[in-house]
């Protein structure tokens, strides 16, 4: 057995009247032109003295935001800023753009928040936050910012979604969906390296994301990222078994048996740390399945002196026809020196794609 290697958004309306829409008369979809930009990254476009002044604090709280509870912290978002006048070039083609305006000329009580699609490059997501004065701006900002958030931290996921379902594992997707009557996304060149009755491990090519190193002197060196997706399931009982603790139980058992490290002895397990203790929340994917996700760290036990790990990130539900609880778990092991947004995204992606097999 191989050991595992340590569109369009429906609008809501704000607060106090205030608004996000989508403006149409700003579509100008690209000629085939692909976006740029990482995709934990959002680019905010506004004068030099708007991005210094006390409105920086309502983006940092409202649209950095972390994805718990993970060590070291994973942002959902970074924030990088240009001024008007250096919004130019490959800059334009940004996937997440924010522009921050002051128009005096703007009418009405509450400043205007508005979405537009594909302006410089394919698959872009632009919104502009606009009020008549700088306090009417902050203002917007301070009650509008968590929608928008909102409508990028889903964009992201989505875009992944649909670059996977581009990718070819029709052989991997038809043992998956035979032996637990399932079907989703997942990354091309994908392999099945444990397959046994009722738990498959799923695993990705390996990337790599570049080491930042600050200060005099500093390099860059590439960071290997080894991530994947596990399948298992077992027999539904009753609904306690979706209380945390017991999914937690069911997980540890199914990893002790069925994912040992390249270290004889040692294998998968939960961390229990209360600094990263697991969350759960109840979630539903894409194609209306309901069920419990939660999010923690996992490390190798078995000899706590070479103990590594990583993070993960679940899916559980009841399969409505066969009676098992199936969970669909990604997991990310990368150095702690660079950043799992994007591995994690691509599970976060996989995890909404779940569907009943047809």
């Amino acid at each position: 057995m191989k050991t595992l290697k340590i569109t369009s958004i429906l609008f809501l309306s704000f607060l106090l009247s205030l608004t996000l829409t989508q403006c149409e008369s700003g579509r100008k979809l690209s000629n085939g032109m692909s976006v740029t930009g990482k995709v934990g990254e959002i680019l905010v476009v506004c004068e030099q003295d708007i991005w210094n002044s006390g409105l920086q604090e309502a983006l940092d709280s409202q649209l950095v935001k972390y994805i718990l509870p993970y060590l070291p912290d994973v942002p959902t978002f970074q924030l990088t800023h240009r001024t008007p006048k250096h919004f130019t070039q490959g800059v334009r083609r940004f996937r997440n753009t924010l522009f921050l305006n002051i128009d005096p000329n703007h009418q009405g009580e509450n400043g205007k928040i508005e979405k537009r699609l594909d302006v410089w490059a394919r698959g872009q997501v632009v919104i502009d936050i606009t009020g008549k004065d700088y306090n009417q701006l902050l203002d917007a900002c301070v009650k509008g910012l968590g929608k928008v958030h909102k409508e990028f931290d889903d964009v992201s996921w989505r875009r992944l979604l649909k670059n996977f379902k581009q990718s070819r594992n029709n052989n991997l997707k038809k043992a998956v969906k035979k032996n637990f009557g399932i079907e989703m996304v997942l990354p091309s060149h994908s392999k099945l390296v444990t397959k046994r009755k009722n738990f498959y491990r799923i695993e990705f090519p390996a990337s790599s994301r570049p080491i930042e190193f600050n200060g005099p002197g500093g390099t860059e060196n590439p960071g290997t990222i080894f991530s994947g997706i596990m399948v298992y399931q077992y027999n539904f009982i009753d609904s306690s078994q979706f209380e945390l603790k017991n999914l937690l139980m069911a997980r540890d058992t199914m990893l002790r048996y069925n994912v040992p490290s390249e270290v004889e002895g040692m294998y998968m397990g939960t961390q229990y740390n209360p600094i990263v203790y697991p969350e759960a929340n109840a979630i539903e994917t894409i194609y209306k399945i309901n069920g419990i996700e939660t999010r923690g760290m996992f490390m190798f036990k078995g000899k706590p002196k070479h103990s590594t790990g990583g993070a993960y990130w679940d899916f559980h539900f009841l399969h409505p026809t066969r009676n098992k609880i199936i969970c669909v778990s990604g997991y990310v092991d990368a150095p702690v020196t660079t950043t799992w947004t994007h591995p994690l995204r691509e599970v976060q992606a996989i995890l909404r794609s779940v569907k009943l097999a047809e």
